[in-house]
């Protein structure tokens, strides 16, 4: 049985700081993969340059030219880590067997990765990555992941539990990957849609080998809303039942209004009005909002524009077909 072509897929975005210190680390990985006799020759590592304002495309062409077991594409812009992530694995799709993403900043342990192609051996087209522990985070920041998890699964979005973007995909899951069409994209939520067989294998999570986080809370508050407005419609059914409920609250009110009437037990005040007015407002608002926000992600849906455009690559695609590109998964343990 001929050996799997991987494709280590890693998105950058202004990451000349880590990208130097990293690279050899996922060359390293790569080669002793190969040398061991887990992967083809013909693997790679898919740098995705994510329309970065810094040195980083320089330093993937640098990287391409010395080794040819690096290749880069650069996106025309900045189009956000997830389009950047799928960039690479769609172009990677047509050139590997099989493709594990991982971040640039080297905190994923990338030992991870023998775990991962065992249980791709065995049968799996989904391994996820699945942090041990959170004992490198700052106690706000395990706090807000640990209720991003909860916030998201309560909503009705389907995510595996301390997983980032860490994760191992088969040729045909991408393949089903490839037929989800939606512009607003959140990988996570996307990934477990497509179905096959998955595990997860667990590894600790390390510093960040240098520069800083492009994940600040305010982007994280971002990311977890728009995953859930692009997966799940149970903010919409919540607004529902909670008119149901002011309705249900407003109809005793009325009743009680009116007994006190016929007793002659009514009075006037301002504090009452006003807490009804204001909370009747808020609530109106709260839920034009969020309905607003489905309609934003319908308006872009509708448009269909490309979710990333390449501009440059390092490589010509078809002079890097894989070893067992010319018969696509029959070679594969997951070959349906």
């Amino acid at each position: 049985m001929a050996l799997p072509v991987l494709y280590i897929v890693i998105p950058c975005y202004n990451e000349e700081a880590v990208l130097p210190l990293t690279s050899g680390l996922f060359l390293k990985k790569l080669t002793s993969l190969i040398a061991a006799g887990r992967v083809a020759g013909s693997s790679r590592v898919l740098f995705v340059n994510d329309g970065s304002k810094d040195g980083t495309w320089p330093i993937i062409q640098k990287l391409s030219g010395e080794d040819v077991h690096f290749e880069g594409i650069s996106l025309s812009r900045n189009r956000g880590h997830q389009n950047a992530l799928l960039a690479g694995l769609m172009t990677a799709k047509a050139l590997a067997d099989v493709t594990i993403s991982i971040d640039c900043d080297g905190q994923d342990d990338i030992d991870a990765m023998d775990a991962m192609l065992a249980e791709y051996e065995a049968g799996c087209d989904v391994v996820y990555g699945v942090r041990s522990a959170r004992t490198t985070d700052t106690f706000f920041k395990r706090s807000t992941a640990r209720g991003f998890y909860k916030f998201m699964r309560a909503l009705g979005v389907e995510m595996v539990y301390d997983h980032a973007d860490y994760r191992l995909i088969s040729r045909r899951a991408l393949e089903g990957l490839a037929q989800f069409k939606e512009v607003n994209l959140f990988l996570r939520g996307m990934v477990p849609l497509v179905g096959y067989r998955s595990s997860s294998i667990y590894y600790e999570r390390h510093e960040r080998v240098a520069g800083e986080s492009h994940y600040p809370l305010k982007k994280m508050v971002s990311f977890a809303f728009d995953g859930v407005t692009s997966l799940s419609v149970r903010p919409i059914r919540l607004i529902t039942w909670l008119g149901f409920l002011i309705s249900l609250i407003s109809l005793v009110a009325i009743i009680v209004v009116i007994v006190q009437y016929f007793l002659g037990m009514t009075t006037t005040g301002w504090s009452s009005t006003l807490v009804a007015i204001f909370f009747m407002g808020g609530v109106q608002l709260l839920s034009l909002g969020v309905i607003g926000e489905y309609i934003g992600k319908i308006y872009s849906e509708t448009k269909a524009r490309p979710r990333f455009i390449i501009s440059e690559k390092t490589f010509d695609e078809t002079a890097a077909a894989p070893d067992s590109a010319a018969t696509p998964g029959k070679d594969s343990p997951n070959a349906p």
